[in-house]
């Protein structure tokens, strides 16, 4: 398990991390969100020793990373892909750790393979582009087998089918019982991606729960009802007081469109009714949609607008 508790990072007269207090758990993915500036790789290197906190700890199983014995075999990293010297190749960019940590020359070929880099393993890092770096950090990161991975914006440069592949990694390293801890601002992918979500802004905590609940509780509920017998259930709802509002489907079907009413409220509505329905159909907003409600006022970095004719911001 990962604990944060109290962290606190100071730069002069900017707190980069502010008494945060976290906990990540082995089996499942927890996705580390904020805006841009938020703290998260600021805590990241807290938690890997790469920085040093002002007050507070980050602790990896119960120690601090520098007191870990055999560290690339306990926590696999990837905080920056581009941090490699260009002149080496992929391979050697993995020996190099590899041999400083013990591990067998067999092992770096097998993340070579694992992350798809087999064929261009010769080549100089410096001509790589940006999605393959991703996949040499990921490599990296594998190295030594870790019971841990903390990834920066890992499918940052990669293409669908590598995120696709990213996102099967970390939902197996997971199912193993090991423990991740992932960034990245690409929401709809960290909600097919991540279990639990920790959230933060301007360096302090926004929330930390369960992917689920977190858009449960920033997001309103609508329920959608289609039915052949569309005007006897609006009397029905009308007559119990509901709110809907008529409207169409995709397909350009009359719908109902019922807010804060569950499912199952409106299910056993239309069964003491003898209403038969076609569709019932719970909707929520993305985690995209339920982050930037929950993430409101904790933007270090806000736009005013989009450009119009004439150079005027349109508010």
């Amino acid at each position: 398990m990962i604990e944060v508790k109290n962290l606190t990072k100071v730069y002069g007269s900017v707190r980069a991390v502010d008494d945060l207090t976290f906990t990540v758990e082995p089996g499942v993915v927890t996705g580390f969100l904020g805006p841009n500036g938020a703290g998260k790789s600021t805590t990241m290197r807290m938690i890997l020793g790469l920085d040093a906190p002002t007050s507070g700890t980050a602790l990896i199983d119960g120690a601090p990373y520098r007191s870990l014995p055999n560290p690339l075999s306990k926590v696999g990293a990837l905080l920056d892909a581009k941090a490699v010297h260009p002149n080496r190749s992929a391979r050697n960019a993995l020996l190099w750790q590899a041999q400083a940590s013990g591990i067998e020359a067999s092992r770096v070929d097998a993340v070579l393979d694992l992350v798809g880099l087999t064929s261009v393993a010769g080549k100089k890092v410096g001509g790589f582009s940006l999605g393959m770096g991703q996949r040499l950090g990921i490599a990296a990161a594998m190295l030594g087998d870790p019971e841990y991975l903390i990834l920066d914006e890992p499918v940052n440069g990669l293409d669908p089918e590598g995120i696709r592949w990213v996102r099967e990694l970390l939902r197996r390293f997971a199912a193993e019982g090991r423990t991740v801890l992932v960034s990245s601002h690409l929401l709809a992918e960290m909600a097919q991606t991540a279990d639990r979500l920790v959230v933060i802004g301007q360096g302090r905590l926004v929330a930390s729960g369960s992917v689920h609940d977190f858009i449960k509780e920033n997001s309103a509920l609508t329920t959608v009802v289609r039915t052949p017998h569309l005007a006897e259930f609006s009397a029905a709802l009308t007559a119990e007081g509901i709110t809907f509002v008529p409207s169409t489907d995709a397909e350009g079907r009359p719908v109902l469109e019922v807010p804060s009413q569950s499912s199952d409220d409106i299910g056993a509505l239309a069964f003491s009714t003898g209403v038969m329905l076609s569709e019932l159909t719970e909707r929520r907003a993305s985690l995209e949609d339920a982050y930037i409600r929950r993430t409101e006022g904790a933007v270090q970095y806000a736009s005013t607008g989009f450009p119009v004719p004439g150079g005027q911001p349109n508010a």
